[in-house]
């Protein structure tokens, strides 16, 4: 409000109080989606819908994709401790394997996507590949995806070239793996996009709205009635702080909660 601290700034002093780091991949800092425009030759950052709507979570970004979430969240009877528990979302919008998945390009983010594969490179079509297709994919085309961003879009140019020259494979239509496609406006190159990209996270339309954003991953509309309101709830396995895994006697269940949390991500500590 007093343009006393960059909003990049502010979303990592709420990271670290949320109890997510550099040091985690599990619980890595997490950043919002802030445009919806990787298709014009120019970016406006005067027009309100070259941007991300930061009042709705990625699974709610367009009007059908929300019915059907809700869909989904009604058809579940609720039942605790069990995986067909009541929720909008079975997978997360930060974890590990989204976390290597975005940095593959770079050591040590290589190996680690790699042991999280199993050893190896995923199938390419399901690597990322281009800044346009992982959005649309995350808030548009898979009900299976409604990833975020990593701190890494706002100021880290290298992670987008494949500088090491791994061989990522090649996609069905034939498109070799190589650097990430980049949207028109940014011309091809890395560092335009992380300058524009920052300057679309510092934009006073961001400034305006980013409230709404922390909210759903910080604040009261990340659980309770005031997420279900939002389109917004999670498997309750996510809830880490929530789940008092002393009091679960049987091992089974246990380490599948915890292998739940390692493989799909954990809600940030409420702020």
């Amino acid at each position: 409000q007093k343009r006393e601290i960059s909003n990049f700034d502010y979303l990592m002093y709420l990271n670290t109080l949320a109890g997510r780091s550099y040091n985690d991949y599990m619980q890595y800092p997490v950043f919002p989606w802030v445009l919806a425009d990787y298709h014009s030759e120019t970016l406006n950052l005067t027009n309100p819908h070259t941007f991300r709507d930061l009042s709705k979570p990625m699974g709610a970004q367009t009007v059908e994709r929300k019915h059907k979430f809700i869909q989904r969240f009604n058809e579940v009877e609720k039942s605790e401790g069990d995986l067909s528990a009541q929720c909008h979302y079975c997978t997360h919008y930060s974890s590990a394997i989204i976390v290597a998945s975005y940095l593959v390009r770079m050591e040590p983010f290589t190996q680690t996507f790699c042991s999280l594969q199993g050893g190896s490179f995923d199938v390419a079509d399901r690597m990322f590949h281009s800044v346009k297709s992982t959005w649309e994919s995350a808030s548009r085309d898979n009900m299976s995806d409604v990833r975020e961003l990593i701190p890494e879009f706002f100021y880290l140019p290298e992670f987008l070239t494949n500088a090491n020259h791994f061989e990522l494979g090649c996609m069905q239509d034939g498109t070799v793996l190589g650097d990430v496609q980049l949207p028109p406006w940014a011309d091809g190159d890395p560092h335009k996009f992380i300058l524009l990209h920052r300057q679309a996270l510092e934009s006073d339309y961001v400034s305006a709205h980013l409230h709404r954003w922390i909210d759903l991953i910080f604040g009261h509309k990340q659980h309770g009635s005031a997420a279900v309101e939002a389109v917004n709830t999670y498997h309750p396995y996510f809830y880490g702080d929530k789940m008092d895994l002393n009091n679960i006697k049987d091992p089974l269940i246990k380490s599948t909660i915890l292998g739940f949390i390692s493989n799909f991500g954990q809600i940030p500590k409420q702020v």
